[in-house]
């Protein structure tokens, strides 16, 4: 069993009260039953406390959110749970956020979520590196296609290796992903590993590019559940920011984060498009960058409903046709 993880993973440490947003707004939290149990069984206030907010809704036992905000999140911004019980006492998803498991049987890849400020930090500072790999007895035989993922593996490697190309412009190096994106999509179909001109591909980005329509992005997102007030106005008055040298770590977080999960469905080009369209929009909407992409994460990754939309839209909806965010990568 091979665990691979990100070179800034263990480096992670919950700011706590000092976070500027919270896990604990907005989101209602899923209780896993051991949990759920415990939390009933408790005796005294906590107990009585936590026997009114919790729920069971469509089987799954939720925390009431109350005035925006999780009841036990205290004033001091710490956990009451936490603070009166220990850390595990947490319930599963509190105790493991926003750190991500991807468990393929014979191998599991760990990560943070962008939707939490500190991982967002981490995420967007990082420098391309080789993820740090511990290899531990047992795991399972693996249920996927092996020949897939082989090709998965050493195409999300090329796509990486461009990305992180830094004698190209930004997006310049996110339209040779996007082009690349699809040769690789051809050679999951087919099983046939060819090399990547990147020169000839640039040729081609041009040739193919359209002037895209910026502002019908944030229109379309305006259309998927919105969670936060913030959100909803960033998208109704975007300020548009300007290319740096972030982007190029909030796309490869796209890539390590989804590029492998094509093993499923065999569809790893809409996957390619919802990290460009990802950082189309974070680019469109402005503000200060790691707040702006970690707030697409908290409203678009963590709804698995908004997120299907995204992969929909990537193939059907007029503005994210391949011509139109070409233009948009490459200024046109």
């Amino acid at each position: 069993m091979l665990i691979t993880k990100p070179d800034y993973f263990d480096r992670f440490r919950c700011v706590a009260g000092a976070c500027p947003d919270s896990c604990c707004k907005e989101w209602e939290v899923q209780v896993d039953a051991a949990s759920a149990r415990f939390y009933r069984s408790l005796p005294g206030a906590l107990g009585d406390r936590l026997r009114e907010v919790l729920r069971v809704e469509d089987g799954e036992t939720m925390m009431t959110i109350q005035n925006g905000r999780c009841p036990m999140w205290r004033a001091d911004g710490l956990c009451r749970i936490q603070a009166e019980l220990g850390e595990d006492a947490l319930c599963k998803t509190c105790r493991e956020f926003p750190r991500l498991t991807h468990d393929y049987g014979d191998f599991i890849e760990l990560g943070l979520e962008l939707s939490c400020p500190e991982a967002a930090r981490l995420i967007l500072s990082a420098a391309p590196a080789a993820p740090k790999v511990q290899r531990l007895p047992g795991g399972d035989a693996p249920e996927y296609d092996t020949a897939a993922m082989d090709v998965l593996k050493a195409t999300r490697e090329t796509m990486l290796s461009i990305l992180s190309d830094t004698s190209r412009p930004v997006g310049e190096s996110l339209a040779l992903g996007l082009l690349y994106g699809c040769q690789a999509q051809g050679e999951l179909d087919s099983g046939e590993m060819q090399p990547f001109d990147a020169e000839n591909a640039l040729r081609e980005a041009v040739d193919l590019a359209k002037p895209g329509s910026p502002g019908e992005i944030p229109e379309f997102f305006l259309g998927l559940e919105i969670l936060t007030p913030e959100w909803e106005a960033r998208l109704r008055a975007p300020v548009p920011g300007v290319w740096d040298g972030r982007y190029r770590a909030l796309a490869r977080y796209f890539v390590q984060r989804y590029w492998l999960q094509a093993v499923a469905d065999y569809d790893l080009y809409s996957r390619v498009k919802f990290g460009m369209i990802a950082c189309l929009l974070v680019k469109e909407l402005g503000g200060e960058l790691l707040r702006t992409a970690q707030l697409f994460s908290k409203e678009i990754e963590n709804d698995v409903e908004n997120v299907e939309a995204v992969l929909d839209a990537a193939y059907s909806h007029p503005a994210f046709t391949d011509d139109k965010l070409l233009g948009m990568l490459l200024g046109m």
